[in-house]
């Protein structure tokens, strides 16, 4: 039987480029696998097939051999070509595309030129930082003591003595990782030598061991924004833990945590304040001075009658906006307070007063109106 053209094994048009044969093979390879066409006994030799295409055309020599002399490039003694698609060569070409198929699951081999960069990125850091009701309303700048990794000052990070450069790993050859065939599957492994870096130090720096990097403690000035609440996080870049040998740093990430304030709650952008007022005080009316989260006063008229609960709005009191131009509103909420340690005249005021007062009270009037309803029902 001829063999076909090994452009048309492959789907692409003769002269095609090296990419475009390539494309082309991990097309076509993913397609025929024989593990994906359990139900097609011809898998296998369509499979071998393909690789034989490949093998001979992703070789810039032997595809300018073939498309000058066809299959008879590779008989006779003139190169040579593929071997029939024998096991050794259907290995090496499925190899190529090992990491198209498995790339994503085995970690991909990453890096330029196939191999794996010897700096690492530095760790993200996270900072809790509790700020008070006050500096969340005015913004505020703070000092931090972050502990942290930093570039080791005698080797500059490198991690090598002296600042020399680190060498390439004489066992994966920079990969990070080493191959093993196993039937028709090559698996990777990290390299044991190099622990993955693709690279290593024959002389570490006797101050970091070859890290390129030392732990410090560190200050660092943090503005923290007004109108904050508990869950912000604000990103500081390039702040966090510098990278192994010499790689780039991390972020920092400072998490805000109100504390709880002695006069307000916050809800949102909204402030409620607690305002105790006398018995006599709410039944009169009148004015009361309340403060605010500014540090400043504000005068509060309190209606005649005014019970225990009522709330009353001062607008714009509140906390501003994130990076934005409202104000949240402050709600006072009164309550009315029954007097304690009564003197003997103060006893003899309250029973005159009680006495009289019968109609001063509607709250209560119908509150037992609805109990003597309620038990005249039960009785019958």
């Amino acid at each position: 039987m001829a063999k076909r053209d090994y452009y048309e094994v492959l789907g692409v048009q003769k002269g095609a480029s090296a990419d475009e044969i390539k494309k082309g093979y991990r097309k076509k390879a993913k397609e025929l696998h024989p593990d994906r066409n359990s139900d097609n006994p011809d898998a296998e030799n369509q499979f071998k097939e393909v690789n034989e295409a490949y093998d001979a055309l992703k070789d810039p020599e032997k595809k300018a051999a073939y498309d000058r002399f066809g299959h008879a490039a590779f008989e006779g003694g003139m190169g040579g070509g593929p071997r029939g698609g024998g096991q050794g060569d259907f290995a090496s070409a499925f190899s190529d595309v090992f990491d198209d198929l498995f790339g994503d699951f085995m970690g991909g081999r990453g890096g330029a030129g196939g191999g794996r960069q010897r700096a690492t990125r530095g760790s993200d850091l996270r900072y809790n930082l509790r700020v008070a009701l006050e500096d969340a309303y005015a913004g505020v700048q703070k000092t931090i003591e972050v502990p942290t990794s930093v570039a080791c000052s005698t080797c500059h990070g490198s991690g090598a003595e002296g600042g020399a450069e680190p060498t390439t790993c004489p066992t994966c050859s920079g990969m990070g990782k080493v191959r093993a065939q196993q039937g028709f599957f090559t698996v990777e492994r990290t390299c044991p030598t190099c622990s993955g870096m693709g690279q290593i130090i024959k002389n570490p720096c006797t101050a970091c061991g070859g890290a390129g990097r030392v732990e410090k403690q560190r200050s660092l000035s943090v503005n923290i924004p007004a109108g904050v609440e508990t869950g912000t996080r604000i990103r500081l870049g390039g702040e966090g833990e510098a990278g192994l040998r010499g790689g780039p740093t991390g972020d920092l990430y400072i998490f805000i945590e109100l504390r709880e304030h002695t006069l307000f709650q916050r809800d949102g952008q909204d402030l409620f304040c607690r305002v105790p007022v006398s018995m006599a005080s709410a039944a009169l009316g009148g004015d009361i001075e309340v403060p605010t989260i500014d540090g400043g006063r504000s005068r509060v008229k309190v209606p005649a009658g005014s019970q225990s609960g009522r709330q009353m709005r001062l607008r714009n009191k509140g906390m501003p906006t994130l990076r934005g131009g409202t104000t949240g509103d402050m709600f006072i909420e009164l309550a009315v307070e029954t007097p304690v340690n009564l003197t003997s005249r103060q006893k003899e005021l309250m029973r005159e007063f009680d006495g009289i007062s019968a109609d001063n009270s509607p709250e209560a009037s119908s509150f037992f109106s609805k109990v003597k309803s309620f038990w005249d029902g039960m009785k019958n």
